[in-house]
């Protein structure tokens, strides 16, 4: 696809360089302008071609790994002031690829949950390039518990391949402790933000993601498996993931249509990756949005709307 991409913006460039050499000589015959109408049909259709490739779902996919997407470090220095972290679970270790801490948006006190994955290979090596070990999400829930005893909103931001599924995490519970979050997670008794910012996969993001209100940032996706895994099991083939991606349907857009989100965050042109200023203030808007009107419904009401939300996802009827 990269290749392709590469090609037609070249095919893109020479005809636009072709166009202006026309105009420039000021042909203005029928012949010249007949060749005119058949350059520019032709530009229309390469710029379409490249704006459906743009937005195909293996494409979202590519932007959502991206090296240099904002990660949640990235946001809570942007969007959040007097950020304090916590660490451990107070029964193993600390996860540093569960970051937690409390923090002020825009002058109340909040908590912040998130997944980092790291810049360089020393980063990525210390943050277990973002894949949480069972005591990352026992920090996360024992901090989220925290913050409902003192009334404090609960806001997650999800961006992780998944949970480790080394055989030490295994041995520490992993399953248990992801189980463990779902369930407490509906019983939090405070408005709860959840925001893909990058990738959300499997139940590694939905330890975390339980929230009255999910949002995915444009060009990020949400997941139950990779496309190249889905591809390897649906086809024996894992260079299938393009095809794979489009039916799985795991984009913002997809994924709002489906009922399994509720908004998508716009980013900058071309992604996030290209502007972490305006992309955190495109985040934080909708956050505040979002939190003026959670912080309006009592908190046993939100306790069974985010119930009834999860339990009919994917549930759907026809009539007639």
């Amino acid at each position: 696809m990269e290749a392709s991409s590469a090609k037609a913006q070249q095919e893109l460039e020479q005809i636009e360089r072709q166009v202006a050499e026309i105009e420039a000589n000021g042909g203005k015959n029928a012949e010249t302008q007949r060749q005119l109408a058949q350059l520019h049909r032709r530009v229309h259709t390469l710029r379409e071609e490249m704006n459906a490739r743009a937005n195909s779902a293996w494409k979202k996919t590519e932007l959502a790994r991206h090296p240099q997407r904002p990660q949640t470090l990235d946001y809570i220095e942007r969007v959040f002031t007097d950020f304090s972290e916590i660490h451990g679970d107070r029964g193993f270790a600390d996860d540093a690829a569960v970051v937690c801490g409390m923090a002020r948006f825009h002058g109340e006190e909040v908590l912040v949950v998130g997944t980092q994955k790291g810049r360089d290979m020393k980063q990525r090596v210390h943050r277990n390039f973002g894949t949480p070990h069972p005591e990352g999400y026992r920090k996360a829930i024992r901090v989220m518990q925290t913050a409902e005893k003192f009334r404090r909103p609960i806001f997650t931001l999800v961006d992780t391949d998944g949970a480790y599924p080394g055989i030490h995490a295994e041995e520490r519970g992993q399953a248990e402790a992801i189980a463990y979050n779902l369930r407490e997670m509906a019983r939090l008794q405070v408005p709860i933000i959840a925001t893909v910012i990058g990738v959300g996969g499997s139940g590694g993001a939905l330890a975390i993601a339980v929230a009255d209100r999910v949002l995915m940032m444009e060009n990020s996706i949400y997941s139950v498996i990779s496309p190249e895994g889905c591809a390897a099991i649906m086809w024996r083939d894992a260079t299938q993931k393009e095809l794979a991606a489009e039916a799985m349907r795991i984009t913002a857009p997809d994924l709002k249509e489906l009922g399994c989100i509720d908004d998508i965050v716009p980013e900058p042109e071309g992604g996030a990756h290209h502007d972490y200023e305006a992309a955190a203030n495109l985040l934080d808007v909708s956050l505040q949005k979002h939190l003026a009107e959670l912080k309006k419904i009592p908190a046993a009401d939100l306790i069974v709307s985010r119930y009834n939300k999860f339990r009919t996802m994917a549930q759907f009827f026809k009539t007639g």
